[in-house]
């Protein structure tokens, strides 16, 4: 079973500054609860490990999601995909300018390979994306 959320974010701040946040990947990785850390691979190919660790039963240790940003249009769209033995996830981000700042339209789709990786991000991705959100307003200070 696949999970798939698309949330968008209004935000006061010009697209540069959300450009700058969204298009590192370790802000990404730090804005997720359940990354406890992560790994730069290849900061020029934009690759980071993500060791993560889920809630869920059969799920006993930390996984390593290797993600990597396969498209990239600055100022405007990022989209990376993680791929591991549990679950395999891929993101957009893309920026849109408005008149009172941007809009900030996220998709998500989660596919897991293991029982209760579906429910879990079904139960969780909402919050996960208001980390985001909060994230970014932080960084734009």
């Amino acid at each position: 079973m696949t999970v798939r959320v698309e949330r968008t974010f209004e935000l006061s701040m010009p697209p540069e500054r959300v450009w700058e946040f969204i298009s590192r990947p370790e802000n990404r990785a730090e804005s997720i609860s359940v990354v406890a850390d992560y790994v730069v691979d290849d900061p020029e190919a934009r690759r980071v490990t993500w060791n993560v660790e889920l809630p869920i039963p059969l799920v006993s240790r930390t996984i390593a999601i290797e993600t990597e940003d396969v498209t990239r249009r600055p100022p405007t769209f990022v989209e990376f995909v993680g791929r591991s033995r549990v679950l395999d996830v891929s993101g957009e981000h893309e920026i849109e300018t408005t008149a009172g700042g941007c809009r900030l339209r996220n998709r998500f789709v989660v596919d897991g390979h293991v029982p209760g990786v579906e429910r879990f991000f079904r139960r969780n991705l909402d919050g996960e994306l208001e980390n985001l959100r909060r994230a970014l307003e932080r960084a734009a200070g």
